[in-house]
């Protein structure tokens, strides 16, 4: 290569060099950005941003039972407001607030079950959401509960050593599920008599708690091992084990659901199959929430529950949780053996095809078959 032809391409790649450093230097020939598109960057709201209050409700706001509520929203800094609003009500969408428009009524209609409930507004500015509001509410029965007495139409043997847990009638038997360390057992029996016609006793390590029957399936719970334990109905021979995240208690059947207790107001219904939580209920009179829900039985349509510790038996309206009455069962047991401050009242069975109930409790001495009085 000829001396001329080196010295005009090192003075070319001299010339691109110096080029590009004077297009990035911000001189002559630099790309400059556009004012209009660094503005609206600058002014695009960033994901946390705070824009509304929530006035009302206030944390822990109790409501009753279909009726409705305002939700009142407050501009945080004066014309600065969203493009919308999304509000949310126990996980439902109760509507949408525009612009300037900063109060909302949710619907009665969408207030229908007892507990604690959620609601949440969603704060959106230029197609994004900015915001998150929430509050927790409390929702009341709507009604004051009645109080039932009570009137006894017969009594049958029980065995006093059988600490009661949980109380089912089937075809003529009654079974019935146990607790106690040690000495916990499932049993089939003649009500007439006391005859125990079949028994299966619990490995020493469970404590008994309450049992359901599900088609050809007996299940029975245990109180702290969060495990329970499934048998055929005929012949006591357990097929499967069921799993539970929470303390074990009462249970009961409702149509293809299983519905357990744990001690606390709060009702689990169950897929029989997996044993998942298919949904929840909170229970709450008009006053406050009722704890200590123990052994449960469906009868006619309510779900009636033993509250530990008390003579008292709950009537549940299972699709809301609201508790319709209170059974005053105080003074049944007349007998000065049983101390029924400690041995309580638990087990309740229903005979639906002869509309009898029958109620006993922990190592009493008979079984009693009532009608309620107003």
């Amino acid at each position: 290569m000829k001396a001329e032809t080196k010295r005009y391409f090192a003075f070319s790649a001299l010339a691109l060099i110096l080029l590009w450093l004077i297009s990035c230097s911000g001189k002559p020939g630099a790309v400059k950005p556009d004012p209009e598109t660094a503005r609206t960057e600058k002014e695009e709201p960033a994901l946390n941003e705070k824009m509304l209050s929530l006035v009302v409700p206030a944390e822990n706001d109790g409501l009753h039972l279909g009726s409705g509520f305002k939700v009142s929203l407050a501009a945080i800094k004066a014309g600065v407001l969203p493009d919308s609003s999304g509000i949310y009500y126990d996980g439902i969408h109760a509507g949408t607030l525009k612009g300037n428009q900063l109060e909302f009524t949710i619907s009665h209609s969408l207030i229908t079950r007892t507990g604690r409930k959620a609601l949440k507004i969603s704060v959106f500015k230029s197609g994004r959401q900015v915001q998150t509001l929430t509050r927790t509410l409390v929702v009341y029965s709507d009604v004051p509960p009645g109080r039932n007495g009570y009137r006894v139409i017969k009594s049958y043997p029980h065995d006093r050593d059988a600490f009661t847990q949980g109380l089912v009638y089937e075809n003529g038997f009654l079974y019935e599920g146990t607790g106690q360390s040690t000495r916990s057992y499932l049993r089939k029996v003649v009500p007439e008599t006391g005859q125990v016609v079949n028994q299966l006793d619990l490995d020493p390590q469970f404590f008994g708690e309450g049992i359901a029957i599900y088609g050809d399936r007996i299940y029975q719970l245990t109180w702290q091992s969060q495990v329970g334990f499934v048998y055929e109905k005929s012949n006591f021979r357990q097929v499967n084990k069921i799993y539970y995240q929470t303390e074990g208690w009462g249970i009961t059947t409702i149509g293809n659901r299983l519905v357990m207790s744990d001690g606390t107001n709060i009702l689990y219904y169950m897929d029989p199959e997996s044993f998942s939580v298919v949904s929840t209920l909170e229970v709450y009179d008009n006053k406050a929430k009722v704890e200590k829900l123990n052994e449960l039985e469906y009868i006619n349509g309510e779900i009636w529950a033993n509250i530990w510790q008390t003579d008292l038996i709950a009537r549940i309206d299972p699709s809301s949780g609201k508790v319709i009455a209170y059974i005053d069962l105080a003074g049944i047991l007349k007998d000065p053996h049983t101390d029924t401050k400690e041995d309580v009242l638990n087990g309740i069975a229903w005979d639906k095809p002869g509309n009898r109930i029958f109620i006993t409790g922990k190592n009493w001495p008979l079984i009693f078959e009532i009608k309620l009085t107003e």
